[in-house]
């Protein structure tokens, strides 16, 4: 298993060269876009194609080169083979075959991102890609609003826009959101802000909506001791639309919560 760069061709392990020179086969996700990388270094060796429509398929011939004492090194396009990209299906298939698989570490994006991105919260959960239609979006975001980690989406410059907008709807306005725009590319760019002020920032030029996108979203703010999720979630509501102390005392009136400890809280989400 080996992680390639996720744009500039230079962050790319020593051990991951010596791997694809050293390797018998090279299993790629996009063949074209592999060779380019191995043209770059001079490296020549049999290519073959595993992807997301044909790894099933793919699968038993290279566990076939292997058992015949093969070596064979999987690529994905961009980064680790496995996380967002094919490779999780051969690899169950090479481990139920009894053989060895060897990470090698390397490029990630979404690591990538929240290294840059000043997050004090160390904790974070990775999703990758999120639905591409709008009403299984908004499902999934439901399923993550009241999780209190940083969350790291992966998003394609044609529905940036569209997923940008979802998670405002969804998480509301106060929480940030980082976009990190064309990692290690010539054109990278990193940029936080609060997410009701995210659709703007995409909207102000249209070169931020092009690229390859990592979006990490802050998570939900933690309850305090004896107050429910759901007063936390009307007293979010609330702050996004009215004055701190009329919103503390519309989220006590609804919730039933004390509205000294949600004053407390909307000083902190404020």
């Amino acid at each position: 298993m080996v992680a390639t760069p996720i744009g500039n061709l230079r962050d790319i392990t020593l051990r991951a060269l010596d791997a694809l020179k050293s390797a018998d086969i090279i299993a790629a996700e996009d063949t074209r876009n592999t060779s380019h990388l191995l043209g770059h270094y001079g490296i020549s060796a049999r290519l073959v194609a595993l992807h997301e429509h044909n790894e099933r398929v793919a699968a038993p011939k290279i566990i076939a080169a292997l058992q015949e004492g093969k070596t064979v090194a999987l690529v994905s396009d961009a980064g680790t083979p496995g996380i967002s990209d094919p490779g999780a299906i051969l690899v169950q298939a090479v481990r139920a075959a009894g053989l060895p698989v060897i990470p090698l570490p390397g490029p990630n994006a979404a690591i990538c991102a929240l290294s840059a991105a000043g997050r004090e919260d160390a904790r974070f959960l990775f999703y990758g890609f999120l639905p591409a239609k709008a009403g299984a979006r908004r499902k999934e975001l439901e399923m993550l609003r009241e999780l209190p980690y940083v969350l790291a989406f992966y998003e394609a410059p044609h529905r940036i826009v569209e997923t940008v907008e979802d998670i405002l709807k969804v998480f509301g306005g106060e929480r940030e959101i980082t976009f990190a725009r064309e990692l290690t590319k010539l054109f990278e760019s990193i940029h936080t802000c609060k997410l009701a002020d995210a659709p703007a920032w995409l909207a102000g030029d249209p070169n931020r909506q092009r690229g390859e996108f990592v979006l990490l979203v802050s998570g939900a703010a933690a309850a305090e001791e004896g107050i429910s999720l759901e007063a936390q979630r009307i007293l979010q509501l609330l702050l996004a639309e009215l004055p701190l102390k009329l919103a503390v005392k519309l989220a006590a009136e609804i919730s039933g919560e004390k509205k000294n400890a949600l004053y407390d809280l909307a000083l902190q989400l404020k």
